[in-house]
Parts: structure tokens; sequence; C-alpha cells
């Protein structure tokens, strides 16, 4: 009875990013595009603009429904980038995924000029670790009408794992402060359409943190804010300690997203998007198709 209901929540979803619009009736897949030399997955390899934008385009072949491109790194202990780095690494990039993808390009990016530049380059959504708190953050998305991702994070990315923890409870206060911060963004006049809220696995929470959060989902989806889950190729999706690379995580990764999926999520943030297109589709069918 969950896969009907859950269905039932996604038909009547759709998320508005500048002039697009996100029919949410099936899950969308965000493909991360790091122009970063330090990114804990993937960090060098799609450094240089031609690269980052080669790689972006094969995302949008292999079936994105969205490209998030970003050029800091905020893994666990990541030092800040300057602003006029990041500018210089995701502008180009931007702007030509916006011409070439024919997609929406999300900028991952919690610096306002950073925002500024990329809207202007052709970002239609802006993904936020910081959830628009810094200053003038929610004046310029409420005037630019792009799509929005609220994530929460507690802390810093620099000390954000230094005992991260939840008097009350990891679920009930990551809920709390996406719905609080989305209505505080409503009442600034960012209609509700325009919201995104992303539980931030991996941001200031233990590996415990993170399955309760995933366990819970279900009530950040009750919320009836539209949800992006980010687990790809995360230190959670493995045993602590287990030393298992980032690269040779995909199979945990998938079944975590089949499981928020499952759970409700309507978007799912992945490095592989064509195996987790593949996985998402198989498990549309065990769970929707009727018996022969």
């Amino acid at each position: 009875m969950r896969c009907v209901a859950v269905s039932a929540e996604r038909s009547s979803l759709a998320v508005r990013c500048g002039g697009f619009l996100l029919n949410l009736a099936q899950p969308q897949l965000m493909g991360i595009v790091n122009v970063t030399p330090d990114s804990f997955s993937d960090g060098g390899q799609y450094v240089s603009a031609s690269a980052a934008i080669d790689h972006g385009l094969a995302l949008a072949a292999a079936g994105a429904d969205i490209l998030d491109v970003g050029g800091e790194s905020t893994r666990p202990g990541a030092p800040p980038v300057s602003l006029g780095e990041e500018l210089q690494r995701v502008i180009p990039v931007v702007e030509a995924l916006a011409r070439e993808s024919g997609l929406p390009i999300s900028i991952d990016t919690r610096h306002v000029p950073v925002m500024r530049a990329a809207v202007a380059a052709g970002a239609t959504l802006i993904n936020d670790i910081q959830a628009l708190q810094a200053p003038g953050a929610v004046e310029f998305c409420r005037d630019s009408q792009v799509g929005i991702c609220l994530m929460h994070m507690q802390g810093q990315p620099a000390t954000m794992q230094q005992a991260p923890h939840y008097p009350r409870g990891v679920v009930e206060e990551v809920r709390d402060f996406l719905v609080g911060r989305a209505q505080q963004l409503e009442r600034a006049g960012i209609e509700r359409e325009r919201l995104i809220l992303d539980p931030g696995f991996g941001f200031g929470k233990t590996r415990a943190h993170n399955l309760a959060l995933l366990r819970g989902l279900g009530a950040l989806v009750e919320t009836g804010y539209p949800l992006l889950v980010g687990l790809s190729r995360k230190s959670m999706t493995v045993p602590s300690g287990s030393g298992v690379p980032p690269h040779e995580r995909l199979g945990a990764s998938l079944a975590g997203a089949c499981w928020a999926v499952h759970a409700g999520a309507h978007f799912v943030r992945t490095h592989d998007v064509t195996a987790t297109r593949q996985a998402l589709a198989f498990w549309r069918d065990v769970t929707t198709m009727e018996d022969a």
C-alpha cells in the first residue's frame, strides 16, 4: 500500500526552476559535476572546464534530469575555496552545459556572488548546503525565480564531523530545521513550488545518524515538500572502518537510492546516472507491474 500512496503523492508535485517545470511523477536524477581537485569521490577527474563539460554532457546523455555543478568541495574537513577560484571553476561549465545540454543546471554553492554569476550564465536551481543563510541569499533567490534546494548541515564542513549530536533525535531536528527554513522563505516571498528539501546525509552526522535519517525519510516526505537525497558513494553506505574506497561503493549507493525512492524521495543526486536509472527502473517494475 505504501507504493500506491507514494505514487499518488508524486503525481501531484512539481518544482519550478526558472523556465523549467519539473514533473515529479517519476524520480528525478541529479547528475554530479564536480569541478574540484579535492572532492571526496571524483576530485581532480574533471577539474578542467573542458573535462567537466564533457562529463556533464555524458551524464545528460545517460539520462540525467538535472546537472549539479560545484566548485567547492564540502567533504568533511574540507578547507574553504576563494571566491575567485570558485567562480573560475564553475562559470564556464555552467554556461556551456546550460547552452548545450537542454537540462536545468543547478549550481552547488553557498556564496551569493557565485549564485549571481551562475544564474547569469544559465543556472536555474540553487543547491545550497547552508539553506540560503548567507546575507543577501534569500533576496537574490526571491527575485531571480530560480528553484532552491535547502540542505541541513550541523556546523561547517571543516568541523562538522567533530562530535555531531541531536538531543531530540536526528529525524525530528532535521525535519524541524528544514520545514522552519522553508516557511521562513515563503514568508519572505519565495513560492513554495520553487523549494526542495535535502536532509544532508553526511553533513554533521555520524553513520548512525545517517542510517536513522534514511529510515525516517517518511517524516520528511510527509511535510509535503519535494525531497532530494544525496547518498552517492558516501562513507555512510559502507561499514565504518571498512576501507572501501568511494569508487567501490556503487552497490550500496544503489541500494540507498532505491530505499529513498521507495520512502518517497523525489530527487536522487548521483555520480552514477546510468546505474542509478537502471536500478530505479527495475525497482519501479517490481513494485508497480501487475502479476502475469
